[in-house]
């Protein structure tokens, strides 16, 4: 039966994108490597490209034959024990630290990204202020110099849609309550929304919003979500399963199942095609920025 079908490849795809950058930081080919580890080339593909999982003994080998900090060892060595894992739902506050943040890996590696969401703007279309308001709540507690290093990191992550080689195709739709909803300040909510118009006209960027007027959509039953798809090979073939991702509270959740991500696929399409077209939606959120600043001058 294929390993496929135990859950979830997610860990496995992303830690053999971490030990396949170690290796090349350490100037090593695939065969010396392997040399050193007394294991065959093949092992090493099957490793490198997600085909298996791994024990985190052999992690741990791995680093150390590419120097690699003790940190990112144990990091490592924290994602291995996932791979064996039958689904898989990626905890915060886990042996993983937050540099290894599984989803962005995704997302640079993605061709094509699908996304809902019913509350706020998604972090690749944030502008720093709103950013710095969702950060600083959600970590309330932390100190000034930890928010400010998360804000970078997601405005550092928005560079992947105007990449020279490349970049992946977004397709957003927005309830409409993240438009109207007034997150931070007026002053930053309209530089938010005049900053959606804009993104918007990003040659991989469409964006829509589906209006309260839509009634019941499938997002409503759904909640927030994102699929994304992976570059194909020469011959058409897909070079890493599409997966699912969902952003929750304590954990965030990721599933690669066909029929998973075929019911995920038809929720965004029902969504999508109940929506405002994307010259309309950039109307209204040109018009709710209007809004926000005339209450600024009041």
């Amino acid at each position: 039966m294929p390993e496929r079908s135990t859950g979830s490849t997610v860990p496995r795809r992303q830690l053999g994108r971490y030990l396949r950058a170690l290796r090349r930081d350490a100037r090593l080919t695939v065969r010396a490597a392997a040399e050193q580890l007394e294991w065959s080339e093949a092992k090493m593909w099957r490793i490198e490209t997600g085909q298996t999982s791994l024990r985190s003994l052999d992690a741990q080998a791995m680093c150390r034959v590419y120097g690699a900090a003790p940190d990112i060892t144990e990091a490592l060595m924290g994602l291995a024990k996932e791979t064996k894992s039958r689904g898989w739902w990626h905890s915060y506050g886990d042996v993983i630290p937050e540099r290894f943040d599984v989803f962005i890996g995704l997302e640079e590696a993605a061709s094509r990204i699908d996304w809902y969401e019913s509350e706020l703007v998604p972090g690749l279309l944030q502008t720093r202020a709103y950013a710095q308001k969702i950060i600083e709540e959600d970590n309330d507690g932390d100190d000034a110099d930890e928010i400010t290093r998360c804000v970078n990191l997601r405005i550092a992550r928005q560079a992947l849609l105007t990449r020279v080689t490349a970049p992946p195709a977004l397709r957003v739709v927005l309830n409409e309550s993240v438009v109207r909803r007034p997150v931070a300040g007026s002053a930053a909510m309209a530089a938010q929304l005049r900053h959606l118009a804009e993104m918007s006209k990003l040659p991989c960027v469409y964006l829509r919003v589906a209006p309260f007027s839509a009634g019941l959509h499938r997002g409503v039953m759904t909640g927030q979500f994102g699929v994304l798809r992976f570059p194909t090979n020469g011959d058409g073939t897909e070079t890493e399963p599409p997966t699912v991702y969902a952003d929750g509270y304590t954990g965030d959740l990721y599933l690669d199942k066909p029929e998973e991500v075929a019911r995920y696929d038809a929720a965004f399409e029902d969504i999508w095609n109940r929506s405002l077209n994307e010259e309309a939606t950039r109307r209204l959120c040109l018009e709710v920025a209007e809004g926000y600043e005339r209450e600024q001058h009041h």
